[in-house]
């Protein structure tokens, strides 16, 4: 301590000081409760006696002890996980489904005065959507229209949270679990269109393969010399085989002939 701090106490005495003191520590008291830090996603919503006066931050909040409440709302994105919910689609399958939302406060003075709980109620909300959606389609629009659904739930729980300053961004179903048995028949129903297809396609190779025969045919037709080089050349590739007996009948006899002594020929 100081001479000029023990020559003032001596001057005011205890009675003096002890109070001031107590003044003093008062007064840092109540500062230090005034000053509130708000960060940059954040925001603090002033209630004064009860009134709303305002969203402040970010930065430094003084508010008034005993008189003034603030209430500090997260502004950053937020995610929960919608629990597994088991619903009956629209053509009688029960299923397991569970989704992911994304949402974010927007204004923060309307999701203090319009909901109690804006989490809890954007979750349940979120439920009920689900089931809602869900039980309104068939298995097969649900197995290949995920986008789609989570489109429409997204839109559905946007217009609803919209009055309490919530913004929803995403909702993506995230996984959907079928019974065993349905699995069983979900499987036969794509053997069977495998082989479906793979008849048809079978069928228009036979189809384009007689189309094309029949043009040939109609060619050969009114071109008979190009049907006579074509079994010239047919003969041809026959007489390569060593021990092949061709019998045939043709116009030119000499052709014959000369066919069966090239054949002798080759087998000796």
């Amino acid at each position: 301590m100081s001479v000029n701090s023990i020559y003032l106490a001596l001057l005011l005495g205890p009675e003096v000081i002890v109070p001031l003191f107590f003044v003093l520590l008062l007064l840092l008291i109540i500062l230090s409760a005034s000053i509130k830090i708000v960060t940059e996603y954040e925001r603090a919503v002033i209630f004064r006696l009860g009134r709303l006066i305002g969203v402040k931050g970010p930065g430094v909040v003084v508010i008034l002890p005993v008189i003034d409440r603030r209430r500090i709302i997260d502004l950053r994105l937020v995610t929960f996980d919608v629990p597994k919910q088991r619903i009956i689609t629209k053509d009688n399958v029960t299923v397991d489904v569970d989704a992911i939302v994304y949402f974010r406060v927007t204004d923060p003075q309307m999701a203090v005065l319009k909901v109690k709980d804006y989490f809890t109620a954007s979750a349940l909300l979120a439920q009920t959507t689900l089931r809602d959606v869900i039980g309104q389609v068939e298995l097969d629009d649900l197995l290949t229209r995920r986008d789609e659904l989570n489109k429409r739930i997204q839109q559905i729980l946007d217009e609803s949270t919209e009055p309490w300053g919530i913004k929803v961004t995403t909702v993506a179903l995230r996984d959907v679990v079928i019974p065993e048995m349905m699995q069983r028949a979900i499987a036969k129903q794509a053997e069977a269109e495998r082989e479906r297809r793979s008849r048809i396609i079978a069928a228009e190779g036979e189809l384009m393969a007689a189309e094309k025969m029949a043009q040939a045919a109609d060619y050969y037709a009114q071109h008979p010399i190009a049907l006579r080089l074509r079994e010239l050349q047919t003969w041809s590739e026959i007489a390569r085989e060593k021990n092949m007996i061709v019998v045939t009948e043709s116009g030119a006899k000499e052709l014959g002939t000369i066919l069966g002594v090239v054949g002798t020929k080759k087998q000796e």
